[in-house]
């Protein structure tokens, strides 16, 4: 008699993280669970979600909230609306070592505001007032100015992703996202873990530049925004935060 092997941790990596190493951040009700709103937009719904799973999403995000689907694709229910649809891809470094590089300066809470600045100028993906505490972000600067940055998102157990990987239009092509990423994957590579990536699949000129640094192609994905109905039916559980 055969069983079915375990899923891998990066098949549905919001669920890995909210119920693995970020546990401590999740705003859980039933089974399902997500970043506080000021965290990240990613959240944690279970493989075989059901209508109680729904009714417990919509109970955390509350009626017409939007909430981000890392990396899978279920069917929505009745009423929910697709907000957004981006073609993606994931991506495994199990040959990357990574690199630690002297440059690269640790950025923490004092340092938000210019990273947010650096986002809004760069549109990485998601980078939120508080993503920060996710891991360890490192950061580049010109005359004290911050130009370029990479840092750690999800946590699946055993891996770690790398995103917000960004750099001022005024100092590209000096090679700054590749040292920064391959800083931060020397961090992870120190705790025993695998640095993992997503991005949109459009972006043709960071997934060449990934490939060159070892990174390959896991799988295609997409990534998915989603409304909540303005009414939805109630359940009688609170939610919690863990930690």
């Amino acid at each position: 008699m055969t069983t079915d092997p375990a899923p891998h941790p990066l098949d549905n990596p919001g669920h890995s993280s909210l119920n693995g190493p970020h546990a401590h951040f999740a705003e859980r009700r039933g089974r399902v669970a997500r970043y506080p709103a000021d965290v990240s937009p990613w959240l944690a719904l279970p493989d075989d979600a059901g209508p109680e799973e729904w009714a417990d999403l919509a109970a955390l995000a509350g009626p017409g909230g939007e909430l981000a689907l890392a990396a899978i694709d279920p069917a929505l229910p009745p009423g929910w609306e697709a907000t957004f649809s981006v073609p993606g891809v994931q991506m495994t470094g199990e040959a990357v070592q990574g690199a630690h590089d002297e440059e690269a300066v640790r950025l923490g809470p004092a340092d938000v505001p210019e990273m947010l600045d650096l986002v809004a100028r760069t549109r990485p993906g998601p980078f939120l007032d508080r993503t920060h505490e996710l891991g360890t972000y490192l950061g580049i600067r010109r005359d004290g100015v911050l130009v370029a940055m990479a840092g750690e998102r999800l946590h699946p157990p055993g891996w770690t992703e790398i995103s917000a990987v960004c750099t001022d239009p005024a100092h590209r092509g000096q090679g700054l996202a590749r040292r920064l990423v391959d800083a931060v994957a020397a961090g992870i590579r120190d705790r025993g873990e695998i640095p993992c990536l997503h991005g949109s699949a459009s972006n043709t000129g960071a997934i060449r530049l990934y490939e060159q640094m070892g990174f390959v192609l896991r799988r295609t994905t997409v990534f998915r925004g989603v409304r909540v109905p303005a009414t939805v039916p109630s359940t009688p559980r609170t939610p919690t935060t863990t930690g």
